[in-house]
């Protein structure tokens, strides 16, 4: 899970949520993104806020009701320890599958900017650019990629987001298991100390190596990466209702119940 953390306010909401099964016979992999507006009718509030309301006891047994499957291992990372782990690696080389521009890209620190009067609030946001093909991203261009929301066309919606988010995590771990990284104690013992002052997490200090040899076995080439479906999808999962009793925009599942969100990941767990 992805958190804003810093000074954002509240810190703590989750807007990068993925499930992620391993089978630890042969090594594949799948990577779930779960919508993080999706209405959750048992704690009446967004599934991107169950960590803030109740840590990893609460967002286990939402995420474990949605899916349908045992939760076991949470981890939580923030804006600054995602930045420390790309520079540490001397960047990602991420393929960009479309060209896409956003207008308005949030500049942190601008949040509450009043723009000198300005109606539209353009100081607040900035234009990010990225080009189709592969790309070397250094930490802010990368946490750009990730983050944005605001794109023109298909790269707008949070389905691509999400995609792009998958893109990063398979990039991450085939650098990490690059020989480069891979062969050089320094590096693996400097991205620990990264990820173990970043980070929080379920897993108990004792099955950290344990954990991560199973990391480092799963292969990039056999990850499957899945987005739950929502609106204009040929599996519809989640529709957004024109009015929710909440007030907000949320997504809600296109039947009464968790079945067929249940059943779609059944069927494409590895």
């Amino acid at each position: 899970m992805g958190i804003n953390g810093g000074n954002y306010i509240p810190p703590d909401l989750t807007d990068t949520i993925m499930f992620i099964s391993y089978n630890r016979d042969d090594g594949k992999t799948t990577i779930f993104s779960l919508p993080r507006d999706l209405w959750v009718p048992s704690i009446q509030a967004k599934i991107n806020s169950a960590y803030h309301y109740g840590k990893f006891d609460l967002a286990k047994k939402v995420i474990e009701e949605v899916t349908g499957q045992p939760a076991h291992y949470f981890f939580v990372l923030d804006f600054e320890g995602f930045k420390k782990a790309v520079n540490f690696l001397g960047g990602l080389k991420i393929e960009v599958e479309n060209s896409f521009d956003d207008y308005k890209f949030p500049i942190a620190g601008k949040e509450n900017d009043e723009c000198a009067g300005d109606k539209e609030y353009k100081c607040r946001f900035e234009h990010v650019h990225f080009e189709k093909g592969e790309q070397l991203m250094d930490s802010e261009t990368a946490l750009k990629y990730v983050r944005s929301r605001n794109a023109e066309g298909d790269e707008g919606t949070d389905m691509a987001r999400s995609a792009r988010q998958q893109k990063f995590l398979v990039a991450l771990k085939k650098r990490v298991v690059s020989p480069e990284v891979l062969l050089d104690p320094r590096k693996i013992i400097g991205l620990w100390k990264i990820f173990s002052s970043s980070m929080a997490t379920n897993l108990e200090k004792e099955a950290y190596m344990s954990f991560l040899l199973n990391f480092l076995h799963f292969k990039a080439e056999e990850v499957k990466t899945v987005l739950l479906a929502g609106n204009n999808s040929e599996e519809e999962l989640f529709i957004h209702p024109e009015f929710h009793s909440s007030g907000q925009w949320v997504l809600v599942t296109k039947e009464k119940d968790w079945d067929m969100v249940k059943k779609f990941i059944g069927q494409n767990l590895p």
